[in-house]
Parts: structure tokens; C-alpha cells; sequence
């Protein structure tokens, strides 16, 4: 009876999830918002407005987060001391280029450990059902809400890893092409909007949200400190360094810059010939405890069975 009421749920939440996916795909019957309208017209300057005409994706757990966001405001200081401080997770976000603010990723971490604490507790009441001890249902419960609280914060964790990799490896291109085009007589917010108008990667996108930061008024020095405080990458940090440097004192930059390419692509060159020195130690555990140990007993065991046989 419990493992029917199990399976009910589970389908019962899947078919509601799946409607609800469905219901979002239907055209909004409504006239669009002052703020729909407007945002076409200000993506130079606007990053917001930029966010808002590229989304094309609804997000069918918004619902959820919305309903969680009540009681994840009451919890957010336990949240806080358990899942990390508010800065550092934020700063997670900005590097990761999240659309989610830390509001709705406490909620959204609140709300996949209430969904594990369900799992946790229906496969524990399908245990208890088949003879296990009564505490099973509140130990998985607890393993299945840590495990749900601390998944979303390891997902941030992965895309701020993979965007960080991605940065690292368009820095030298980006780079050369501002030597480029500074060495061509450009200047460097000049150069700045080219790589930015030109630019598809990552690192063009961050360069484009510093030039309409400084189209809107910003200092362009301001800008690019910003940029490279929120990036906290260390390329980038020394190439805004250096742009900084030339803006405030007129040191030139194209040669330096062009150094600062080659060195990162040494440094690529480092990481590259590191992971594959790891990845050579890795592939020696299948060979070792698996494949060795195959090898040997296929070559011992028709002699053992000859000895045993009393030839």
C-alpha cells in the first residue's frame, strides 16, 4: 500500500511538472508590458534590457521558487551559516552569468531539499515497509534534503569552473586583437567596442557590458576595476591592470599586451600538458585493479585446473 501511494506521487508530480511545461509553451493573450516594449530599444546601454529580449526559455520552477521565497526569507540566515556566505555565493552567480538573483537561489535550493526530503522519505518508507528500522525514513529524509540544499550550490560551482575556462581560453585571441588594433592607432575604448561588436565568446560579452557601462556615463577605468573584481580571474585582472595603467599614467600598451598574450598561452600550454599527466595516472586504475588482474587469472587458472585435475 505505502510503495502504490510512493508511485502515485512520484507520477502524480511528473504528470503536473509536464502539464505545467506544457501551459508555459502557450502565447500570453495579453497586451506586453511598458517594459516589453521599451527594452528593444536601450540593449546598448542596458544590460538588463539585454537579459530580458534574449530569453526565450521558461523556466516551469519559477512557480516554485516564488512559492518558497516567503519561507527561504525566514530560513536565509540558517541557509546563510550552513551553505555559505551571501557574498561568496553571489559573486558564484555574477562569474557564472546566472540570470537567478540570491533570492530566488535560496528558494531554488530550498526548494530541490524539500523535493529530496520527499524522495529520502518515500524510498525510506518503502524500506521500512519491507522490514527495515524505524529511524530509516528520517535518516533518508536527511540525507536527501542535505543532498538536494547542497546540489544547486555544486551545479553554480561547475559553471563558474566551465565559464572560467572558456574566459581563460579567449583571453590571448581577445588580447592580441586589442594589441591589434591599438598598434593600428585605435584607441583603447575604440578597441574595447570593436572586440565587443566582433566578439562571441564570453569574454567579448564581458568587454561589451564595460563598453555600455562607459556609454552610460561610467569611467571607463571604473568599469574595467569592476570587471575585474566581480571576474575574480587572474588574466583578466592583470590585463585590466594594465589598461588601467594607460588610461590614468598613458603607458603604452600594445606590446604589453601582446605579452600578456603569449603568456597565456603558455600558461594554456602548462594546464594542458598538466591534465594530461593526470589523466595518464587515472588510466592506470582500470589497468592496474582491472585489467591486470584478468590478464593474470586467465593466465594462471588453466594450470590450477590441470594441478587439480592430478596431471
Amino acid at each position: 500500500m505505502i510503495g502504490g501511494t510512493g508511485a502515485a506521487l512520484v507520477l502524480g508530480a511528473t504528470l503536473g511538472l509536464g502539464l505545467w511545461m506544457l501551459v508555459s509553451l502557450v502565447p500570453i493573450l495579453r497586451r506586453p508590458r511598458l517594459l516589453h516594449r521599451v527594452a528593444p530599444y536601450v540593449l546598448d546601454v542596458s544590460p538588463g534590457a539585454r537579459d530580458l529580449v534574449a530569453r526565450r526559455v521558461v523556466d516551469p520552477t519559477r512557480v516554485l521558487d516564488v512559492v518558497a521565497a516567503p519561507v527561504g526569507d525566514r530560513l536565509a540566515p540558517v541557509l546563510h551559516a550552513v551553505l555559505g556566505p551571501p557574498a561568496v555565493v553571489a559573486g558564484r552567480l555574477r562569474r557564472a552569468r546566472s540570470p537567478l538573483a540570491l533570492e530566488r537561489f535560496r528558494a531554488r535550493q530550498l526548494v530541490v531539499a524539500a523535493g529530496g526530503a520527499v524522495v529520502g522519505a518515500l524510498v525510506g518508507a518503502v524500506a521500512l515497509a519491507r522490514g527495515g528500522p524505524p529511524t530509516i525514513v528520517v535518516i533518508l529524509a536527511g540525507v536527501g534534503a542535505a543532498g538536494g540544499a547542497l546540489l544547486p550550490d555544486w551545479l553554480l560551482q561547475r559553471a563558474v569552473r566551465r565559464r572560467m575556462a572558456r574566459i581563460a581560453s579567449e583571453l590571448p585571441t581577445v588580447l592580441e586583437f586589442l594589441s591589434l588594433s591599438l598598434a593600428a592607432g585605435e584607441g583603447l575604448a575604440d578597441a574595447l567596442r570593436r572586440v565587443a561588436r566582433i566578439g562571441t565568446g564570453e569574454l567579448g560579452r564581458e568587454l561589451g557590458g564595460v563598453v555600455a557601462d562607459a556609454a552610460s556615463g561610467t569611467p571607463l577605468t571604473d568599469a574595467l576595476e569592476r570587471l575585474g573584481a566581480e571576474l575574480e580571474h587572474p588574466g583578466v585582472s592583470r590585463c585590466v591592470d594594465q589598461m588601467r595603467g594607460a588610461l590614468e599614467r598613458g603607458t603604452p600598451l600594445a606590446q604589453t599586451l601582446q605579452a600578456q598574450a603569449q603568456d597565456a598561452r603558455d600558461g594554456a600550454r602548462r594546464d594542458l600538458l598538466e591534465a594530461a599527466g593526470r589523466k595518464e595516472i587515472a588510466m592506470l586504475v582500470p589497468l592496474v585493479f582491472a585489467l591486470l588482474p584478468t590478464t593474470v587469472a586467465f593466465a594462471l587458472w588453466p594450470g590450477v585446473h590441470v594441478l587439480q585435475m592430478g596431471f
